[in-house]
Parts: structure tokens; sequence; C-alpha cells
């Protein structure tokens, strides 16, 4: 979970890495309702899982301190720990680093997107953090409108599962899974999945919108979408 602070001219930015948790979630948004104009901000998620017990450190090139320098991934009964991260106001390159010093994770954010044209010196654009309402609408369009965000930020554990709940729930068929499983590259899975829901119609894409409420509730939490319910 990434938030952003800007203060006049510095950014200060803290990036929580911990076990996927409903309570370590909750406990890192009450946290950061504390900091004036804290605001969470959209990131992608890891190609593949992290082991328990191992460090990470965090490399951005622009910073003028990271702390701590290295975190280690484990559950904990309080809030997360974080890296925070002071930087002079600019395009942020991130890049998650494991025990054996290759890269996990890599993340760019320009600064237009996350400075608001208004208020550039106290806010910060987001979504997902608890003030932010969802999308209203069909779940057809729904999922029309964050097809985009969808292809970049699903995960690919998510989509496999994804496929399989597609296929149980007789959103899909047996030979349209076998055709997206073969895909190699994930964002091309990711387009040719939701595409494929979204000309099934609104019953299918509220199945997909359900699915992917369970299977990953942070990233429907980001994209502000909510099914709207399927008959029985």
């Amino acid at each position: 979970m990434l938030y952003l602070t800007v203060k006049r001219e510095t950014l200060i930015s803290r990036l929580y890495l911990f076990p996927s948790n409903p309570g370590q979630i909750q406990a890192v948004e009450q946290q950061e309702s504390k900091f004036q104009g804290s605001k969470r901000f959209p990131n992608t998620r890891p190609e593949q899982s992290f082991k328990l017990n191992s460090s990470f450190r965090l490399n951005i090139p622009c910073s003028t301190s990271i702390t701590p320098p290295r975190i280690h991934l484990i559950h904990r009964d309080t809030t997360p720990s974080f890296f925070k991260v002071v930087m002079e106001i600019t395009g942020i390159e991130m890049e998650l680093i494991g025990d054996d010093e290759r890269t996990v994770w890599k993340e760019t954010l320009q600064k237009y997107e996350y400075i608001s044209d208004t208020h550039s010196t106290s806010a910060v654009l987001g979504a997902g953090g608890p003030a932010e309402s969802s999308l209203t609408g069909s779940a057809e369009q729904q999922l029309h409108s964050v097809r985009t965000e969808f292809v970049k930020r699903v995960s690919r554990p998510v989509l496999n599962e994804l496929l399989d709940g597609l296929l149980q729930h007789t959103v899909i068929n047996q030979e349209e899974m076998e055709s997206v499983k073969v895909i190699a590259e994930r964002a091309e899975k990711a387009r040719d999945i939701i595409d494929m829901v979204l000309r099934k119609g609104n019953e299918s894409c509220s199945r997909m919108i359900n699915l992917l409420g369970e299977l990953d509730p942070c990233l429907c939490s980001l994209l502000q979408i909510n099914s709207v319910g399927v008959p029985t």
C-alpha cells in the first residue's frame, strides 16, 4: 500500500509491505488518517508472491532519505512496518530489491499523476482512500470504465483464479478458458479476459466484479467498482 503526502516542495512517501490481511489494511488506513493531506495511491502488484520472513530494501534514486534500510515481510498484530521516503516533488522511480539483490517490483509515478492542478502544494490525487466514492451505473458500465486500470494493475495469480471462477459460474466455457490460459504476457491475458466478459453483457460483468472482489478486494477498492448483483 502506497501513501503520498505533499508538504510544500517536499514529497513524503510511505510504502507499506505486509501479507494480504483485511485487518492490516484497516490498521494502515487508520494510521494514515492522522497524516494531513495523506492519500492512498494505486500501484501495480508484484508478478510473483513474496516469501514470509524475507527482507527487502527500497531504492528510489531521487530520494534524500529512505528509512528503514530494510523491512522483513512478517505477520504483525499492529500496524505494518513501512518505508518512509523523503524527496523533492518530481517523477518517482521505485524499485523493491529482495535478499538476493534481484528487483522484485518496480513502479514509476510521474509528477502530474499525483499533484492536483488546483492545490499542488497541499493535495494528492489518488484512488481507494476511505473518502473516495464508488462508481455508479451498471456492472457493464463500471467494468468498461476501469478497463485500462484493470489491465495495468491486476496480478497474474488473480487472473488465473479469476479464470477458474468465471468457468465455475459459466461466464466462460472450457474452450474460452484454455484460449486465454496459454497467453504468456500478463497484460494481454488481462485484456482478453475483461474484453471477453464485456462482450457477454451486464450479468457476466457483475459476476466478474463479484469474483474480483473476493480475490482482490484491494484492487476493487482502488478501481472503485461494486457489483449491482446478479440473478440467483
